[in-house]
């Protein structure tokens, strides 16, 4: 897996964990099983479900008429991700919000993207 695959399936860990409340580890067991573990990608699942509130509150407080637990859950994952990203300051910004923009075209509603861009671009 390159690092933009890595960084969809950590998305995806994030993502079930949303849905299922699953052990992070396990989640990314699942995800990444093929794959050496990625220390990298590892502690970025882990830091964005243990930091979902404090993450969230930062997204509404850029939500124009709108909250974090309104979103869907893809959504939220990316957000997430990219707040962990931001935390873990490995990563240049451009290049975190580019990934997850990506990722939003890919997954999300159509103008999903500009939603995601716009909340990590003021985090």
């Amino acid at each position: 897996m390159n690092r933009s695959e890595k960084r969809e399936a950590a998305m995806f860990c994030v993502y079930q964990k949303l849905i299922l409340d699953r052990d992070s580890s396990e989640l990314i067991s699942d995800n990444f099983k093929d794959e050496p573990e990625d220390e990298y990608f590892s502690e970025l699942v882990r830091t964005a479900c243990r930091e979902k509130d404090r993450y969230a509150s930062y997204a509404d407080q850029v939500l124009e008429n709108w909250h974090f637990d309104r979103l869907g859950l893809i959504e939220q994952a990316l957000i997430l991700c990219g707040c962990a990203e931001f935390d873990l300051k490995e990563v240049e910004a451009s290049v975190i919000i580019d990934e997850y923009i990506e990722l939003a075209k890919k997954y999300c509603d159509e103008d999903s993207y500009k939603l995601i861009n716009g909340v990590l671009d003021r985090i």
